[in-house]
């Protein structure tokens, strides 16, 4: 099969495109046809106790074969994943993934928009529901609310009921809104502490000095939750740092909204498998506007 793997000592320079056997499921695992594959911004950095290593670890396809004990899912079913971080992920023709981890993938949606979904879905999602216990009627400030894990924040906050408040850059407060947040702040001209009243949960996907400030808007045991780095921990307030982690029922309730509208990703640019390396070299210039996806087929 074709495959893109990244080769020490990693980096854009260690991307290289070659031909790999297809990889053979193991007991409860299946094999899926990659249909597309999404990058993360840092992901290059991840494998490197492991090279070389396929990366990319978010996925929509069709599942080829099931191994014994794969459960759940059949040959021929269109699922989506985020993957493993300590395997080969999803930038090839063919991907093994355990068969707890796929969800159907959101029957309105194509494979493309669907592989856009699931790291940064499952990041707001265990971010403002797991760690952050955001309950309806609550108010929320969310740093980074155009970005791609802050987009879908806001738009999880407000499926719950809450009233969602963001920061974000000049050139991104439309956006934030038309994502629906109720109050978009200008971090660059506006220091949120004067715009924004006291709040039940800051979601942090920046880190830096608008995570440090963020304590002075949190209500007396207010949560303050990070996906970017270490939060402060002043008295009386709860601080969370995490990782996401795949989870399947998580996925099956993303999907289920974006099918009702309630959640939409947003795509910046597709490239083909074989310009993977082009498509890397993007995720990491700049701020793309979405996230990047590679189209397998």
């Amino acid at each position: 099969m074709r495959a893109v793997r990244l080769h020490p000592p990693g980096g854009l320079d260690g991307l290289v495109q070659e031909q790999v056997e297809v990889p053979r499921p193991a007991a409860g695992e299946a094999l899926v046809r990659v249909h597309a594959a999404a990058i993360t911004r840092d992901e290059l950095d991840w494998p490197v106790d492991r090279l070389p290593a396929i990366p990319s670890y978010e996925l929509s396809g069709v599942v080829e074969a099931v191994a014994p004990g794969a459960d759940g899912v059949a040959a021929g079913e269109a699922v989506y994943a985020l993957t493993p971080f300590d395997r080969d992920g999803a930038a090839a023709e063919y991907a093994v993934v355990p068969a707890a981890l796929l969800a159907p993938k959101p029957p309105t949606l194509g494979h493309v928009e669907s592989a856009a979904i699931p790291l940064a879905g499952l990041s707001a999602w265990q971010g403002l529901f797991t760690h952050g216990r955001l309950a309806q009627g609550e108010r929320v400030l969310v740093h980074g609310a155009a970005g791609g894990v802050g987009g879908f924040a806001v738009q999880l906050a407000r499926w719950r009921g809450a009233q969602v408040i963001g920061t974000a850059s000049t050139g991104n407060l439309d956006t934030a809104r038309r994502l629906g947040a109720d109050q978009v702040v200008d971090h660059t001209t506006t220091r949120f502490e004067d715009a924004v009243g006291q709040v039940d949960l800051v979601f942090d996907t920046t880190g830096g000095e608008r995570l440090e400030r963020s304590p002075a808007v949190l209500r007396p045991g207010g949560r303050l939750v990070s996906v970017a780095t270490e939060p402060p921990a002043p008295p009386g307030i709860d601080a969370v740092y995490f990782v996401v982690e795949p989870d399947r029922e998580q996925l099956m309730q993303l999907a289920r909204l974006a099918d009702g509208g309630d959640l939409r990703p947003t795509i910046d640019q597709v490239f083909p498998l074989a310009d993977a390396h082009q498509a890397f070299a993007r995720s990491l210039g700049g701020h793309p506007g979405g996230k990047i996806v590679l189209r397998v087929i």
